[in-house]
């Protein structure tokens, strides 16, 4: 049996497993993908920290920063340890060998991002969650940690409120799989893929993690804040970095005229990008031309490439078409100030898990300092829990039931193509929960929504083999989003007022007095309940 399961292998999962082993657990990493995969790579801007060389910046100012871009629904603790722990948090990445980009002094480089009074993300050209993510899975594989890649979390096991380890889909094998763990570290990240092709999330960012904790009876919070990236390539809705913005980057529309700050936050940006879109003539541009190609290569060479792999266009001539589309979740699992659940020896920790430092609105550059932070929290807290725990959860019976269920999907017939339905549910998101919202667009997805669910047990794979069955995960996957789906729409219901990134237009208005708390989503039976 492990001390510490940790499960998901992006930045945030490496953190716990580098910390839960540094306090002596015995730990492993399972993962549906590999670590290079991870969504922590598409983090190319930066990592905030008021480092002691920005004289003008300080840690007070951070979490003024933070706590205004939230809007009120952030924990003021949360966001002071967040930011205290900031600085030792790079210098501990600059430590086990992060390639920070320099300053002719020597010090780590810093750029302003959106929301930000100062420049403090701290970054590695525009390559720096890649740059972290790799050094992190040096830093495992040098500590000797394991890791069981390609496996599909299907169940957590509980027993008597505690955790005792989880059911897996081997997609290599085909076979259901059991471990054993007297603590479980979710790091499975976000959900932001219910938008489907209007998203700048990897495909397989699906909510997996929040959907296995729904159903194990943990509850999750904020669901309904997703925030929009404002500048995703138009025709692929692949990110352009705000690093291009916090460079000199400027917004045009297409009279070639600058029409909002570019450094504004993000649900601001978003929404003045997409009113110029719906009102202003159809296009809106980011313009980099001006910063020269020398810079350009220098400190956005990611970007230039991926405006060419994927609009034919070389942003060192021309304008870059965007829009903006979901990027990252703000809600998540609930957990608390030690990022455990209200399951014991359930951990919580990166994009998956709600530690209430984001709000509304989450502040450019912290979501990397987030998972670093909490990272070696969860993984510190999980390992302490693990010592003191002499609970042997009955797994059998958890895992016959996930063997019956796999099995009896591979012999369902399929009539329906969910593929299909996959797609049509990005196209209502986008339309209906997207930027702008109301009352009567939610409550129509509700109701699509819940005809989908309807029509699921006619859903199913295609391909019924075993290997590499990649068809059955992505059905799973499905099976998963819709569950966070509704999630997210009764949540968006609940929450009548407009805050960061959950814009009502049929309730402009912030309402401190009824909304101050946090919107609150579990599993009662079959049935999702909500509650603020």
């Amino acid at each position: 049996m492990l001390d510490v399961l940790i499960i998901g292998s992006g930045g945030a999962g490496l953190v716990a497993a580098l910390h839960a082993k540094a306090s002596g657990a015995n730990v492993a990493v399972v993962s549906k993908s590999y670590p290079a995969r991870a969504q922590t790579c598409m983090a190319q801007g930066g990592i905030n920290a008021a480092l002691s060389h920005a004289d003008i910046d300080s840690v007070e100012i951070h979490i003024e920063d933070t706590l205004k871009s939230s809007q009120g629904l952030a924990s003021k603790e949360a966001i002071e340890a967040l930011c205290r722990e900031g600085v030792e948090a790079v210098e501990w990445l600059d430590r086990i060998g992060v390639p920070f980009s320099r300053t002719q002094e020597g010090e780590i480089a810093q750029r302003r991002l959106g929301g930000a009074t100062h420049a403090r993300a701290c970054y590695a050209q525009d390559y720096t969650g890649l740059k972290i993510l790799h050094t992190l899975y040096d830093q495992c594989n040098k500590e000797g940690i394991t890791f069981y890649n390609e496996r599909y979390l299907l169940s957590l096991i509980t027993e008597e409120n505690c955790v005792g380890g989880v059911t897996v889909l081997n997609i290599k094998t085909g076979e259901v799989e059991l471990f054993k763990s007297k603590s479980v570290v979710l790091a499975t990240g976000g959900y932001s893929r219910l938008y489907t092709k209007y998203s700048t999330n990897a495909t397989g960012s699906t909510g997996d993690g929040l959907a296995a904790a729904l159903r194990a009876g943990v509850k999750l919070s904020d669901m309904e804040f997703v925030q929009f990236h404002p500048t995703a390539l138009k025709n692929s809705s692949i990110l352009i970095s705000e690093s291009a913005r916090g460079a000199g980057g400027h917004l045009l529309n297409k009279d070639g005229e600058r029409f909002t700050d570019e450094l504004a936050p993000r649900d601001k940006l978003s929404q003045a990008i997409l009113e110029e879109i719906e009102h202003g003539g159809g296009e809106v541009f980011l313009d980099i031309r001006h910063l020269g190609e020398a810079f350009i290569d220098e400190e956005l060479p990611q970007e230039r490439k991926l405006v060419k792999l994927y609009e034919d266009i070389d942003p060192v001539k021309e304008l870059i078409p965007i829009k903006p589309v979901a990027h990252y979740t703000m809600g998540g699992i609930a957990v608390d100030n030690n990022s455990q659940t209200d399951v014991k020896g359930l951990f919580g920790v990166g994009e998956c898990a709600n530690h209430n430092v984001h709000g509304a609105n989450r502040l450019g550059g912290n979501s990397l300092l987030e998972l670093i932070v909490f990272g070696k929290q969860a993984g510190e807290n999980a390992s302490r829990y693990a010592q003191g725990s002499s609970l042997t959860c009955k797994t059998d019976e958890q895992l016959a039931r996930d063997k019956k269920f796999i099995q009896e999907l591979r012999e369902r017939s399929s009539e329906i193509d969910f593929y299909t339905k996959r797609a049509a549910l990005g196209e209502l998101f986008y339309k209906n929960v997207g930027i702008k919202r109301n009352e009567k667009d939610l409550q129509a997805a509700l109701d699509e929504l819940y005809a989908l669910q309807e029509q699921l047990p006619q859903m199913s794979a295609t391909d019924k083999s075993k290997i590499y069955n990649t068809n059955l995960i992505e059905f799973l996957e499905f099976s998963n989003m819709l569950t966070l789906a509704e999630a997210v729409l009764i949540s968006a219901l609940h929450r009548r007022e407009s805050r960061g990134a959950h814009f009502r237009s049929d309730a402009p208005d912030r309402d401190d007095i009824l909304f101050q708390k946090h919107t609150i989503t579990y599993k009662e039976g079959e049935s999702l309940c909500t509650y603020m």
